[in-house]
């Protein structure tokens, strides 16, 4: 056999393995798919007392794997500790005890109010859920991100199929074999992998998909869908902007954007992306900024720092470095995925960093005149999942708020939108579809059904031939025609 002839051989015995892997991960998908179909159909997961049951579970099983898990992150992250209690698992046990303890008046069917036309009777709204889910989760908050979205399910009363990040590849190992511990597969479930992996999830027909993560890939999760008419809910992110109004308390403004655009090394879907700062106190906020930036001493020893998540992000993210306009910061290490706090300054709204969400510990500083202009340069963006705006004046705040579209937010501080469940949280249009968080949550994996009980023992004769007059005018009368 000649070398072409040998290269060829080789070729075609590894797309033949290939096609063997994919026929494999393809079964196996389809064989979860189908068993959670099944469970789903026997009606067992519609009992309250089941869906409690599952979410006291899981529960218990986090508490006995919390250490596991902990030790996950910081090897996918270098995170410390308290930081991952702090943003991680604090909503997630705020989201099991609030569901556990709602569970029962979120379930209740509603009365509503019955038009006079169908009288006599009764009307209703009915949540149920609605079959076997797909949850793909982000690497950012590899525990919350997962987790939360899957409470929520459940409490619903539906089946899960977990699909967690590969770039959090210990998170998502711990994950899968904490899941695969404690809960039977056809309630819920964690799928590994990669694009392959999930590329074969979204081929399949399910009830509802949940996705967090980028823009570009919630297109192909929409799109995908879309074959199925499968119903979606997208947390995405993009840039979202902090406002700082003259009349603004600089040092507390500082103080909570250092700590919320900072934390997680900026891979925060609603951390500050940029600031817009009116001009007259730029100089006055810089020098702030500075200074409490060097207070906060973040690094990986003090436990109040992370790691980019690849060296990948890493390069993407020193591309949007330009020295000349680097106030504070810039330095990195490519061998320990460590980015120090930057400051960018000189910015200009077409300049490559205000391209793209930055998620990551590079913070770009603008100025505006007016109010006017700090508004029309956030609604010429696509919508934010978050705005952030500092001031003390109720006009400036009723101006921004009732002009500007975005997801949810905060007025004089970042981040803390997210841990009153009874906010949903989620963007709109480019930021995402739909919410959760709370009953919210309860809401997205729920169908609400509704339906009109009437009795037998009387039949007004309008609807009915032979048509009079007299029957069109009380149609005309009930419908205000």
């Amino acid at each position: 056999m000649d070398h072409k002839s040998i290269k060829m051989a080789s070729i075609e015995r590894q797309v033949d393995e290939e096609s063997n892997a994919g026929d494999v991960i393809k079964n196996s998908v389809k064989t979860l798919i189908s068993n959670q179909k099944q469970f789903f159909n026997s009606n067992a997961t519609k009992s309250l007392d089941f869906r409690i049951e599952q979410l006291k579970k899981l529960k218990s099983a986090i508490k006995s794997s919390e250490r596991e898990l902990l030790d996950a992150v910081f090897a996918d992250f270098q995170k410390g500790s308290f930081n991952t209690l702090v943003t991680e698992f604090s909503g997630v046990y705020n989201e099991l005890d609030l569901a556990i303890r709602k569970l029962k008046s979120w379930s209740k069917s509603k009365r509503v109010t019955t038009h006079m036309a169908n009288l006599p009777g009764a009307s209703y709204i009915m949540p149920e859920p609605l079959g076997t889910c797909l949850i793909i989760g982000a690497w950012n908050y590899p525990i919350n991100l997962n987790l939360v979205p899957t409470i929520a399910a459940l409490a619903a009363g539906n089946t899960v199929i977990l699909k967690p990040s590969e770039l959090a590849a210990h998170t998502s190992a711990a994950l899968s074999k904490m899941i695969a511990k404690y809960f039977d597969p056809r309630v819920l479930t964690v799928v590994e992998g990669g694009v392959k992996e999930t590329t074969e999830l979204l081929e399949q027909s399910f009830d509802k998909i949940f996705f967090t993560g980028s823009v570009s890939v919630g297109r192909i999760v929409y799109q995908a869908a879309a074959k199925h008419l499968t119903p979606v809910t997208l947390e995405l992110g993009g840039k979202s902007p902090l406002i700082i109004a003259a009349d603004a308390n600089l040092t507390i403004v500082v103080k909570r954007l250092v700590w919320g655009k900072f934390v997680n090394a900026g891979q925060t879907c609603v951390a500050p992306d940029y600031v817009l700062v009116d001009k007259r106190i730029e100089n006055s906020f810089l020098d702030i900024l500075k200074e409490e930036i060097k207070l906060a001493q973040f690094s990986l020893e003090n436990e109040n720092y992370a790691q980019i998540i690849s060296e990948r992000h890493f390069d993407r993210l020193v591309s949007l470095i330009d020295p000349k306009t680097v106030l504070v910061g810039g330095e990195h290490d490519r061998s320990r995925r460590l980015i120090a706090p930057t400051v960018l300054t000189n910015i200009a709204g077409d300049d490559k960093v205000m391209e793209d969400e930055i998620f990551g510990p590079i913070l770009p500083v603008l100025t505006y005149e007016n109010v006017e202009g700090a508004v029309s340069f956030v609604k010429s963006r696509p919508k934010p999942l978050a705005l952030y705006l500092f001031t003390e004046s109720s006009s400036i705040r009723e101006r921004i708020f009732s002009e500007v579209s975005f997801g949810g937010g905060a007025v004089n501080d970042v981040l803390v939108h997210l841990a009153n469940d009874e906010l949903p949280f989620g963007g709109v249009g480019n930021s995402g579809t739909g919410s959760y968080h709370g009953e919210a949550g309860f809401k997205a994996f729920s169908h609400y059904k509704s339906f009109i009980r009437r009795p037998t023992w009387f039949e007004p004769p309008l609807k009915y031939y032979p048509y009079k007059d007299w029957k069109l005018a009380v149609i005309r009368k009930l419908f205000g025609m």
